[in-house]
């Protein structure tokens, strides 16, 4: 008996367009990168490099540096990889229904924010650090001093 093992042909017709098909889609994420940083005014070969291209990112979104250190640890990273991308569909005016088109299909979403019509509108973690309470629909800011309002003396 031959216990010989040859896969057929197909399988491996299979294999290279698999391949080729996940090329393609990595290269579309790395050009719709490129064209990202330079709607935001920087440098597109900086989506190239590995850790600069975080930097790059987070300066784009107007976070501290610090959050390259989150994006590094392992426990940390998806939670604020998510929250980057959420602040980078806010910074070319998109809403959160884009960042889950860029968390789940970043190869579609990433390409379509490089190459479409969205504008970058500045780095929206500058604003919600700006924020003084006046969209608060609970009232004035966030004091944790805030005084519970006195019954009047008959």
């Amino acid at each position: 008996m031959d216990y010989t093992y040859v896969p057929s042909e197909s399988f491996g017709f299979f294999s290279t367009g698999f391949v080729l098909f996940m090329l393609f889609l990595g290269l579309m994420n790395i050009i719709g990168m490129w064209k990202i940083f330079e709607k935001a005014g920087k440098p597109g070969w900086a989506s190239l490099i590995p850790i600069y291209n975080m930097i790059v990112l987070v300066e784009i979104v107007g976070k501290p540096t610090i959050w390259i250190l989150w994006l590094l640890i392992p426990c940390t990273a998806p939670i604020f990889g998510i929250w980057l991308l959420n602040l980078l569909s806010k910074s070319f005016g998109k809403d959160e229904g884009y960042t889950v088109g860029l968390v789940l299909f970043s190869f579609i979403f990433v390409p379509l924010l490089g190459f479409g019509p969205a504008k970058y509108l500045g780095p929206s973690a500058a604003e919600a650090q700006r924020f003084n309470g006046m969209n608060n629909p609970f009232g004035g800011g966030n004091n944790p001093f805030n005084q519970p309002p006195t019954t009047p003396q008959a």
